[in-house]
């Protein structure tokens, strides 16, 4: 019997990856794309700041598809909402009926989701729900996810920490109140290697600037060096 087929909603980062991870080593569904929402102005991926020539590497290096969902800057709820709206009607019509979020334990968030999704044909898939975060945040290290701080609140970490790599000395930087996964938006991952990709992706860290009240860092894919 064919299993049901999804997509990713992907957001470049640690979490989506490693439902991605999941979802494959559990085998329940078979994942067909990834869903990404790209701002239209800046031509990368929404809060996480990443370019466009990054989120291609990475549906490379993942063997996927990817469906992008452009979106305004700035952009109002009902934008948002019509603009998934068609991106569902798009995966219907390709047969898909699960759609896999990252998401952890914000009760809120689940529920927009299912709320969006209902009447679609399509159910959420919640992977990580649940999962105590500093042990997870661990276990992604310890299998050799690669991933760089592209985006933080500094009114909730330091500054400095933008461009990091998310590693152990990383999350012993972090201030006690702040959720080793991130899950309330404290900052936002890109990710660059794990046992989701089949090779990893070089990058070269750019420029950080402040704006909108959030510090993003620059990735570039890495060129190729000449001789």
């Amino acid at each position: 019997m064919p299993k049901p087929l999804a997509w990713v909603c992907w957001s470049t980062g640690k979490d989506s990856a490693w439902a991605l991870h999941v979802e494959r080593r559990r085998g329940e569904v078979e994942v067909t794309g990834l869903l990404t929402t790209i701002t239209e102005a800046y031509n990368r991926v929404s809060m996480h700041g990443v370019r466009d020539e990054v989120l291609c590497a990475q549906a490379e290096a993942l063997g996927l598809p990817l469906v992008r969902v452009p979106i305004p800057a700035p952009c109002s709820n009902a934008a948002y909402e019509a603009a998934m709206g068609r991106a569902i009607q798009r995966a219907r019509a390709e047969g898909v009926t699960c759609m896999v979020f990252g998401d952890l334990f914000l009760e809120d968030v689940r529920r927009y989701r299912e709320a969006q999704l209902a009447g679609t044909g399509i159910s959420p898939r919640f992977p990580l729900w649940g999962l105590p975060t500093r042990p997870l945040a661990e276990e992604m290290i310890r299998s050799g996810l690669v991933a760089r701080v592209t985006c933080l609140d500094p009114k909730r970490i330091p500054r400095e920490l933008a461009g990091s790599v998310f590693d152990q000395q990383f999350l012993a930087r972090l201030p006690a109140e702040v959720d080793p996964c991130a899950e309330r938006g404290e900052f936002h991952t890109c990710a660059l290697a794990g046992p989701m990709f089949t090779h990893s992706i070089t990058v070269e860290v750019g420029p950080t600037i402040e704006r909108e009240g959030f510090v993003f860092t620059d990735l570039t894919l890495a060129r190729p060096t000449s001789g």
